[in-house]
Order: structure tokens, then C-alpha cells, then sequence
């Protein structure tokens, strides 16, 4: 027989693949599609964007800008030729808690564990310019970031780390003065000169009005401060970056992608003309302007985001006659989200920081920190850090992702959704130059309430169930795993901080700090010409205090006291699990008939913590609900809020606390309530609280605790029953 693998077997061409078209899809997708309609499946985003189930080559035959390559204008493709092919990313860690010494050891763990670069976290009382021994940031000190009131502490924060060869990346805009002159002057006491300096400043006041709410000095004032500092960086500083325009606190204030992305390059316009106002030529600053963004959950949109954004850069500096490709091209540092990390289940959030990480590096991002796990718990350890850094590493080191320059070009879905995205962030910005510019926007209230609607309709969506958070609304756990989690002795810190600052102001020469802080306020005044940043190093080398010179240009510029406002019907329109809802409100609408009022509460945040996004959309959704609402001024101490709460005869006080001074702050506004005769007002606090003080807080007397993924209805009913079992003990 013949061995059937030795006869040679006749070669057939296969039969031509018969070509579908769109049409043909449209009528098999049609049979399964809700309604029998392909529309059905079209995902309509909070950006007004419509993500389509399908892309075809229809998609983009019209765009104009699909054929671009990395490297050149509009450098949609990334800003440099090679990208991640040369040259990674740089894998920062954000942080600092406590002191000096401890955020030092950990930044020289992390340098030697494979992080490239540090960058710095500052405590409230840093951020907001006063010193450590001030009787407003009691509850403040070291908690939220590293404490800094001088240059020896600054001295200390680097010990080790050589700053010639190390970028320092500082989030700092409030006191951004004297933090960068103490970093200048810490720098030249280790032997490094200003020229060897590298890395960033924020320098990004504006967003402070709109979302963070660290200023000092009112908005026309504090850009005075920002253009001082691109001026004197650009002459003695040229690797040093002046200004991280910031995305990222807009979008974890509740800023959409389009939103967070049209604000913020409509904030560099401001800080370009800001520069170009004080006669600098635009190609002598630009290319040391860089961005941040927010990375969250919306994976093609954060993508298609950044793409957008530097499309759009480009076109805007265009418009400023810019003529140096460093000038055209944006560059980048990306975060993973901090708000969609989760209390309930955090070891999801592992998964969450790698989905996101992966979208800054499919995005071009030229460096990136990765959240830890725990963050929405409390700072995080050096376990759960390691975690954080490492996934960067992995995705680095192990997946070859670097190794294509933009992988997504090309993609008909991804080309759609940037010129889509690019579309809808330039006709808000038209609309904010419509009014003048950003810092019009801002200082009218407007900028900020379009983000407050925006995260009050968002956290709707995740009440009622339409946007899914595995671990929060659905796939819950019947019980908790307890986590570790970091814990600073704010006391203990305060006290060293205060003796270090009493040591420094007996061994300097008084006398140069007074004449050092004259010549800041009258440089801030007009009465003599000179750059603030100039002054501020001269005073910090004779060791003047980060307070002392936050006094003298409060003594020119006044501080700034922000107007409360709230967004109001936004909560209720969003929220579609009407039973509930509506059963609530006749239990409200009920107590307001027996008692004469509406429950009245007071929603408040204590010390210099001015992230608010969650004590606006409470606001927001309680006063949706039938509660009268009263929301406190930021930055109140314990014995003001009391005060007001008493003032205002509200039922209950709800704490917003975001910054870990919980422990120290919430106990002080239960004892100025019974101090000042108010024991029949309740106090229930939400935020992130590690579960380990729960006991501690509801020891102090507190009512409610609402942390992290907590349904508002279900705090609004929680606070209601409060209210009432107070009044019937007191007989109120």
C-alpha cells in the first residue's frame, strides 16, 4: 500500500471569504439588541459622548489628524519619536506623612526598591501656609502629608537623597513660595545649584478655587505668585519644571473626562497669558510647562483623554505664536484615581490601580504614581506601597507594552473617541473664554459648580445601582476582612515640630528674618519691584518660617474666604430607584408635620481640610431629600463650627473628614457642643476613617459613621432616626 503521508496531496485555494456590510451587521446585531434596536447598545457618557458597540473605517475616514506620527505636530501620538521604546516612564511614588525623618526613609526605601523619582506630600497645615504651633491646624500636622516649616525640616526630607541626580516632584500651591525657596535653599546647602535642579512644582492655583481648596491669597493675587515663578525658574532653574497644571483634583472633586480636560488646558491658557503679561517671550517658559491627570475606571475615554489633550495643546499654543516644538508638545504625570479606590473589599482596588495604570501608559504618560490600596482607608504602609510600585514595575519590566510607540493609533474605536473627546473639551473652553477666561470662571463660582453637578450626579448613578462598583453595590461580602492600616500621632508630631521651630527662631538673627519679610510684602504691594521667589529664598536661607512668609504676603494680599455654595436638584433628577427615594422623603416631609420644621443639618469640615466633593454631594442629596441644609464655611475650627450649628439651631452636624484628623477634630466639636449647651445636637461624621477608630469615635459620641460606598439614602434614613431618638430622650 502506498504510505498516504508520501503521496504529495493536491493544493486547493480556499473559497473567497464572502464580505459583509455595516448594514448586515446592523440587522444580526438588531436580534439580540434590547428592542430589536442597535442604538440600544450605544453607552452615552457623562461627557455627552456616545460609545458605540462598533467602529468601522466610516468612523474616520473624515478625521483629520489619523495619519500623524510620535514626535511631531500635533504630537497627538505622544511627544517624543521613540516614546517607551528608549526611554520609560518614571515611576514616582507619591507621599509623605509624619516627619521629616519618616517620609526621608521611606523615599530612600522606594529610590532603592525601583522608584525614579520622589514625590512629595504636605501636610494641611503646610499646604495652607502656617506654621506647625498654629492654634487652626491642631488636628492637621503631619496627618495627610509631611510637616514643613523650614528649611531644616527640608534639609532633613532629603537627607541622602542627591538632588543633582534625584527629580523632586512637590503637589504644593498655597505656600508655594516658601516651599520651593526652602527646596532651593535645602538644595544649595547640600551643594547643588539651582541650574542642577529637576523636577516639578505645581504651581497650579487656579484648581485650588475650583476643587482642592488649599489657597491662601485670592485668585488675581495668587497668579501674580504663579508668574513670579515661571519667571525666576525659567532664568536660574532650566530643568526644573514651573508649574504642574493639574487635571487630577478635578476629576476626583467629580469632574468628567471632558470637563477635567477642558479646564485644565483652559487654566495653561490663563497661565501662559499670566507670563506673557510680565514680558516674557512665550518660547522662553513653555517648554518647561507640564500637566496632571487624573486616571479613573473609563478605560478608552482616559486613553482617548490624553491623546485629545495634546492635540489641543498643540493648537492652543499655536494661538500664543509659539514657535519651539518644546512649547507645542504637553507633557505629562499621571495618578490613579484616588476616589475609585474602595473601603469595602480594598484588595479590588489592586486590580482598579493596574486597569488605570495601564491607560496612562497606553496614553503616553511621562511618568506615573500608582495608588495604594488602602488609600481609601488611611496612608498607605509600606506593604500596600510596594504593591503600588510594583505594578508599575511589572507593567515596565514584563508585559513589552513599551515596546510600541502608541499602540491604540490606528484603532477606528480609539481615533472616534479622541477627536470626539478633543470636540467636547473645546466647546467648554470656548465657553470659558466666552467669559473672559479661567480666572473669571473660577472666581464667579461657575468653573466649580459644573464639577460639584457632575460628582452629585455621578454618586446618584451609584445609589441607585446603574454604574456598578464591584465590592459597594454589587458583589458585596458578607463580612470584611480587617486590613492594616497606618496611624500618625498627630499629638506627638506637633510637639517635635513646635520644639524645632522654637530651637530655630532662638539660633537665627531675628532681626535679617523682619527685614527679609518687609521686602516680600512690599514686592506684593507694588511699593518696590523685585520677584516674589527671589525674596521668599532670601528669607528661608535666614531661616524664616513657611508661616512667616505666608504673613507677609497675607499682610499685602489678604487671605481668601470662599463662598459656600451648593448644587441643588441634581442628586434627585439622577436617581432612579424611586421607591426608596420617595419613601424617604414622606418619612422627612412626615417629621417636618410633627415637629413644626424640617430636620435641619449642618454639613461641616473641620480643620484645613478642603477636599469637599463628598460634603457638597451630601449636601446636595439630602437637601434633594426634604433636610433643611446648612453647609459650614472651610477651614472652621471646632469651637467656630459649634458655634454656627448653635447659631443656625440645627438637629445633627456631619463631619466630612478626608485628611485622618478625625481622631483629634470630631471629639473636639462633640465637647464644644456640650460646652456651649448643645448636647441635644448630634454629630455623625463620613470620609475615609479606618474601621479601627470607628470604636473610638462612637466612644467620643458619635452617632453615625459613614465611610466610603456608604448609599447616601441609606445615611439620610440612619441620620433621621438619629435625629429623632435625640429628641425624644431630650424631650426636645
Amino acid at each position: 500500500m502506498t504510505d498516504l503521508q508520501d503521496t504529495p496531496q493536491p493544493v486547493t485555494q480556499p473559497a473567497a471569504f464572502k464580505t459583509a456590510t455595516l448594514a448586515d451587521w446592523q440587522k444580526a446585531a438588531a436580534k439580540s439588541a434590547p428592542g430589536g434596536t442597535v442604538e440600544a447598545l450605544n453607552w452615552h457618557t457623562p461627557d455627552g459622548i456616545t460609545v458605540k458597540p462598533l467602529y468601522t473605517a466610516e468612523d474616520t475616514k473624515d478625521l483629520p489628524h489619523t495619519h500623524t506620527l510620535p514626535g511631531f505636530e500635533p504630537y497627538l501620538r505622544g511627544p517624543q519619536a521613540t516614546m517607551y521604546a528608549v526611554r520609560p516612564w518614571t515611576i514616582r511614588q507619591y507621599a509623605g506623612f509624619s516627619t521629616a525623618e519618616e517620609s526621608n526613609a521611606f523615599y530612600r526605601k522606594a529610590l532603592a526598591a525601583g522608584g525614579q523619582g520622589v514625590s512629595v506630600a504636605f501636610d494641611l497645615a503646610t499646604h495652607r501656609g502656617y506654621d506647625s504651633d498654629h492654634p487652626r491646624v491642631t488636628g492637621d500636622v503631619g496627618k495627610a502629608g509631611v510637616a514643613i516649616d523650614s528649611v531644616e525640616d527640608m534639609k532633613i526630607l532629603f537627607d541622602q537623597i542627591p538632588l543633582d541626580k534625584v527629580s523632586v516632584s512637590m503637589t504644593m500651591n498655597g505656600a508655594v513660595l516658601p516651599v520651593l525657596a526652602g527646596y532651593i535653599v535645602a538644595a544649595e546647602e547640600q551643594g547643588v545649584s539651582q541650574a542642577q535642579l529637576s523636577g516639578t512644582i505645581q504651581n497650579d492655583i487656579l484648581k485650588e478655587f475650583m476643587v482642592r481648596n488649599t489657597y491662601i491669597y485670592p485668585p488675581e493675587q495668587s497668579m501674580c505668585i504663579v508668574g513670579d515663578i515661571i519667571e525666576y525658574t525659567a532664568k536660574h532653574m532650566p530643568k526644573f519644571n514651573s508649574i504642574s497644571i493639574s487635571g487630577y483634583h478635578m476629576q476626583e472633586a467629580g469632574a468628567n473626562q471632558a470637563l477635567e480636560l477642558a479646564f485644565t488646558l483652559a487654566d495653561g491658557k490663563e497661565y501662559v497669558k499670566t507670563a506673557i503679561a510680565k514680558g516674557m517671550d512665550v518660547d522662553e517658559f513653555a517648554g518647561r510647562l507640564s500637566f496632571f491627570w487624573a486616571i479613573g475606571m473609563n478605560f478608552y475615554l482616559e486613553v482617548a483623554k490624553m491623546r485629545a489633550a495634546r492635540l489641543l495643546w498643540c493648537r492652543i499654543m499655536k494661538g500664543f505664536d509659539a514657535k519651539s516644538p518644546k512649547s507645542l508638545m504637553l507633557r505629562t504625570h499621571c495618578q490613579t484615581s484616588g476616589w475609585s479606590l474602595t473601603e469595602q473589599d480594598p484588595y479590588n482596588n489592586i486590580v482598579r490601580t493596574t486597569i488605570e495604570a495601564m491607560a496612562a501608559v497606553f496614553g503616553g504618560t511621562q511618568s506615573l504614581h500608582t495608588n495604594s490600596f488602602d488609600e481609601a482607608i488611611a496612608l498607605p504602609t509600606e506593604f500596600s506601597s510596594r504593591i503600588a510600585r510594583n505594578t508599575q514595575l511589572i507593567i515596565q519590566e514584563e508585559t513589552h507594552i513599551g515596546a510600541v510607540v502608541d499602540p491604540w493609533a490606528g484603532s477606528y474605536m480609539m481615533e472616534k473617541l479622541t477627536q470626539d473627546m478633543a470636540d467636547a473639551a473645546w466647546k467648554i473652553i470656548e465657553e470659558v473664554e466666552a467669559m473672559g477666561g479661567m480666572v473669571k470662571a473660577v472666581d464667579s463660582g461657575w468653573a466649580k459648580l459644573k464639577i460639584e453637578a457632575a460628582a452629585a450626579e455621578k454618586q446618584a448613578r451609584i445609589d441607585s445601582g446603574r454604574d456598578v462598583i464591584v465590592g459597594v453595590n454589587k458583589y458585596k461580602l458578607a463580612e470584611e476582612d480587617p486590613i492594616e492600616a497606618r496611624d500618625i500621632d498627630n499629638v506627638a508630631v506637633r510637639d517635635g515640630q513646635i520644639a524645632r521651630l522654637v530651637e530655630i527662631k532662638q539660633k537665627r538673627d531675628s532681626a535679617q528674618v523682619s527685614i527679609a519679610q518687609a521686602a516680600i510684602t512690599s514686592i506684593a504691594n507694588g511699593t518696590t519691584k523685585g520677584n516674589l521667589l527671589e525674596a521668599a529664598v532670601t528669607a528661608m536661607r535666614a531661616r524664616a518660617t513657611v508661616g512667616e512668609v505666608s504673613d507677609a504676603l497675607e499682610q499685602a494680599f489678604g487671605r481668601h474666604r470662599a463662598d459656600t455654595q451648593k448644587v441643588t436638584g441634581v442628586y434627585a433628577a439622577a436617581y432612579d430607584s424611586a421607591q426608596a427615594w420617595e419613601a424617604l422623603q414622606k418619612e422627612i416631609a412626615d417629621f417636618a408635620e410633627q415637629e413644626g420644621r424640617r430636620p435641619r443639618v449642618m454639613i461641616s469640615k473641620l480643620g484645613q481640610d478642603g477636599h469637599d466633593r463628598g460634603a457638597k454631594v451630601v449636601a446636595t442629596a439630602f437637601a434633594d431629600l426634604g433636610y433643611d441644609v446648612d453647609m459650614g464655611p472651610l477651614f472652621q475650627t471646632p469651637a467656630e463650627c459649634a458655634r454656627q450649628a448653635i447659631e443656625n439651631d440645627v438637629h445633627a452636624v456631619g463631619v466630612s473628614t478626608l485628611a485622618a484628623g478625625h481622631k483629634t477634630l470630631v471629639p473636639a466639636i462633640i465637647s464644644e457642643l456640650k460646652a456651649q449647651g448643645a448636647d441635644d445636637i448630634i454629630v455623625f461624621v463620613g470620609g475615609v476613617i479606618p474601621r479601627q477608630d470607628y470604636e473610638f469615635l462612637y466612644d467620643a459620641g458619635v452617632k453615625g459613621i459613614y465611610g466610603p460606598g456608604t448609599p447616601i439614602v441609606a445615611s439620610a434614613k440612619d441620620v433621621l432616626e438619629q435625629i429623632r431618638k435625640a429628641i425624644g430622650e431630650l424631650g426636645r
